[in-house]
């Protein structure tokens, strides 16, 4: 793939267009100059009427599904026969169902949007000689930027000036190794992307180092986004949408059997062909959830905002149900289980003993380093302050490989090396301590004095000095020899108060909880007691060397990790879902980025460097597994309401339209008119798109929903099967009990169907007897209200528009009755089918 410059044209380069990373720095201002109005032309310039054109785009969604377009067609047919009432009302129910569909859509998606300025990942740049904070969607070519570590790329840029800057690229390359890009000469033009050392790239982001870029190619004309348009820009579909696309593709064969022989009984009873064609598509809507998309919609952005409430911000609403049914939890343990709050306990030296002069010497490191921010460096911070003559002459930034970050200063008139890290690091580096040789002895007796401070709970660092020989370089990993080990520093950050209860409480949800971390292992297991967490502390090393059935085996059987690096993070996520499981990884840190991507519930937190919160699917405004376990209840809550909806429509629908097709067979005029189907229809969506409002009962949430095509087929079939045999017993009183003719028969099987699928919806909504799962009121009033007006219809001015005449009072009293015992026998079948 050949990237080129000329970004404003998509379909190709323009003469003479060239890679920007093969030109000089003026050459790629000028030529951004000559095109400062394509600036305009990036995601943030698509926003102009962006309210107005994403309203429109709603309203033609609900224009666009096949069933509104047979309809519409059909309307049109029944016009042009001279059926101006019926073609007529058939397109004013459509155009009514649109509206209402767009309605709550619209509604859903600014909730969502609302949400979502609290947790966008933002960047400043510079635009104009101003230094601006944008949001990273919002950054255009021209723009220039300061990176840092856990900064995300917005764009494909040209460096500008470096310093030992390291970049994640693995999203673009599949290369889990850093890669190290430094400002200078341009690269040859047909070099591969690995090779292009002077740019960074839209979709990375930055592992250790700094510098400053600019920004020449933005959104779809990145590196990044024409890989994602190669892929047709399409993820792979959550577990919900497989279960919503099965569900449609039920009803589609269903559907095709009914509506068939239905038109084939009329046909074969010589009815006319238009009136029959109406009346088959009339069915095919009733039997299809129109309102499913809207309703699922709906649904998620309710749950999106009761989870708001309970500080979880939902960045993609076809997560929620993948964190309903979240299995397993990965989790580091900082701030989560900890309570993130570090302090230094202990600063010892060389020989156990207290030492002013080890704090001194990692301040001067912590202080000066310009690398990202963290809590030890800020702990530190708080116990010692650096003389304010001290100047930063060099530095090698931290990197999860060296595990180890050292800055170049004057201490004592002489240019000296500190270096603080990991401790296993900081003594590989060292050859003597404090002065004498580091031989195996003393190196044995300093891992030990560690080793039991980390059993005790503490995060060991090490930290080690060297005077610069004269004319040596101050930058460069290979000044990290010959170190003089100084000692160590002790940081305690104890178990947060009801951390145990925590963890207990998602494993009462079925969700096991598994920490994995860069401490030591004796730091880590000192964690298993006090958690009550299983299994023995499996490290890095072991996870590296393990084959595909050790490494499923390892991450099953336990759940301590340790001196993992972000690469076992990964591994780890990948063979839980192998096994199965339902991966939900909660991180805030830069290592944690490709975790993020790869699990199935990418979780992060609102103080969280940019790259993790830009990876996360679910943003937490405070870092509490409380929370999760609380988001996890609602993820549930919400996917039950969803399939609430799918089971109740579908057997209603399933049982209508069966006994249609029996009752065209038998009776010498239609059942229903086509017109009146539709406003059947119509009127029961809508108290159905505030079915996500509705409780749900506790024994629904204490285990994670799927979908299980057969338990919903089984569920159509008999609730469907419940409703036909009423029907029938309602049809069979209408026309050998009563006589009603055509119109009667119409209109108060019109009132029967409203009033059963009120009955329906109130008794199949839970599993238990109705009367002991109260419903939610607003849901419960408009339903009422919707069924009430449905009855009153046939007595107003409107109803003979639609065929209907006023039902007589003991005709309406015997159509209650029969509704009553419908709710009875649907009781009694509940105890039969459990669902």
């Amino acid at each position: 793939m050949v990237q080129t410059l000329v970004h404003a044209d998509r379909t190709g380069a323009g003469p003479g267009a060239v890679p920007f990373w093969s030109m000089r720095q003026d050459e790629v201002e000028q030529h951004l100059a000559d095109h400062v109005e394509d600036r305009r032309r990036g995601p943030a310039g698509g926003r102009r009427g962006g309210r107005a054109l994403a309203w429109l785009r709603v309203v033609g969604r609900q224009f666009l599904s096949p069933i509104t377009l047979i309809l519409v067609v059909a309307a049109l047919v029944a016009t042009s026969t001279g059926d101006l009432v019926d073609g007529s009302i058939i397109l004013g129910i459509v155009v009514c169902s649109a509206l209402l569909g767009a309605w709550q859509e619209g509604r859903a998606a600014d909730a969502v949007s609302a949400l979502l300025v609290e947790v966008a990942v933002t960047i400043e740049v510079i635009r104009g000689g101003r230094t601006l904070g944008v949001m990273i969607d919002e950054v255009q070519s021209g723009d220039r930027l300061s990176l840092r570590s856990g900064d995300v790329i917005p764009g494909d840029c040209l460096l500008l000036s470096s310093q030992d800057l390291a970049v994640d690229e693995s999203a673009l390359t599949g290369e889990s190794f850093p890669a190290i890009k430094a400002a200078g000469s341009p690269v040859p033009s047909g070099a591969a992307l690995a090779g292009r050392t002077n740019s960074v790239f839209a979709g990375t982001h930055v592992i250790s180092g700094t510098g400053t870029a600019l920004v020449v190619l933005v959104g779809a004309d990145t590196t990044f986004g024409h890989i994602a348009a190669a892929l047709n820009g399409r993820a792979d579909a959550t577990s919900f949408e497989i279960g919503v696309r099965k569900f449609g593709l039920l009803l589609l064969r269903v559907m095709l059997v009914l509506v068939g022989a239905i038109l084939l009984i009329n046909i074969l009873l010589h009815r006319s062909l238009i009136e029959s064609l109406l009346f088959a598509l009339a069915l095919a809507v009733g039997i299809t959830p129109q309102m499913l998309p809207v309703v699922v919609t709906v649904s998620l952005a309710a749950g999106a905002r009761r989870m708001a409430r309970n500080k979880v911000i939902v960045k993609r609403l076809d997560v929620i149900e993948d964190l309903g049914a979240m299995s397993v939890l990965c989790t580091d343990k900082t701030g989560t289980i900890t309570q993130g709050v570090v302090g230094v306990d202990m600063t010892l030296d060389a020989t156990g003993e207290d030492s002013r002069a080890v704090l001194d010497l990692a301040a001067l490191n912590a202080g000066l380093q310009t690398n990202y921010s963290n809590p030890l460096d800020a702990a530190i911070m708080a116990r010692a302050a650096i003389p304010p003559e001290s100047t930063l002459l060099g530095e090698v930034p931290y990197d999860f490989l060296r595990k180890r970050l050292s800055v170049v200063t004057t201490v004592a008139g002489a240019r000296t090396i500190i270096t603080k890290g990991a401790l296993d690091s900081v003594l590989g580096c060292s050859t003597s301590a404090d002065g004498r040789p580091l031989d195996r002895s003393r190196t044995e007796e300093i891992s030990r004095r560690a080793e039991a401070l980390g059993s005790a709970g503490y995060r060991v660092l090490g930290i080690a000095t060297r005077a610069l020989a004269a004319g040596e370089a101050v930058v460069g990993p290979g000044i990290e020899a010959d170190l003089d080990f100084r000692g160590i520093l002790a940081f305690h950050d104890p178990v947060k108060e009801g951390a145990a209860d925590s963890i207990a409480e998602l494993s009462a949800l079925g969700v096991r909880v598994k920490i994995i971390s860069g401490d030591n292992r004796n730091v880590t297991g000192s964690l298993a007691l006090l958690l009550g967490l299983a299994g023995r502390v499996v490290l890095g090393e072991e996870l590296e060397r393990a084959n595909e059935a050790e490494l499923r085996h390892l991450v099953s059987e336990n759940s301590l990790f340790a001196e993992v690096e972000p690469m076992h993070k990964v591994k780890v996520v990948h063979a839980l879902k192998t096994s199965g499981e339902t991966v939900g990884f909660l991180g805030d840190g830069i290592n944690d980025a490709g975790a993020l991507h790869a699990a199935d519930v990418g979780l992060s937190v609102l103080t969280a460097v940019n790259v993790a919160k830009e990876a996360a699917s679910i943003v937490l405004l405070t870092q509490d597994l409380g929370v999760v376990a609380a988001g996890v209840r609602l993820g549930r809550h919400t996917f039950a309401n969803t399939l609430k909806y799918v089971r109740v429509a579908a057997s209603s629908n399933f049982g209508n339209i069966l006994s249609m097709v029996i009752a065209a067979a038998v009776l010498p005029f239609l059942p229903m008119l086509p017109a009146q189907i539709l406003l059947l229809n119509f009127l029961a969506d809508i108290p159905n798109t505030l079915v996500s409002r509705d409780r749900v009962d506790t024994e629904r949430v204490a285990v994670a929903g799927a979908w299980n095509m057969r338990s919903i087929t089984r569920f159509m079939v008999t609730f469907g099967a419940v409703s036909t045999v009423f029907d029938l017993i309602t049809f069979a009183v209408l026309e050998w009990g009563l006589s009603a003719h055509a119109t009667l028969f119409h209109t108060a099987w019109f009132v029967e169907s409203a009033i059963t699928q009120l009955v329906a919806m109130m008794t199949l909504r839970t599993g238990r007897p109705a009367w002991r799962s109260r419903p939610d009121s607003v849901f419960l009033a408009v339903s009422v209200a919707v069924a009430a007006v449905t009855c009153a219809l046939p007595f107003t001015v409107l109803g003979p528009l639609v065929g209907f005449t006023p039902v007589p009072l003991g005709l309406l009293g015997l159509l209650l009755g029969l509704a009553i015992l419908y709710g009875v026998a649907i009781e009694a079948m509940k105890r039969l089918v459990r669902f």
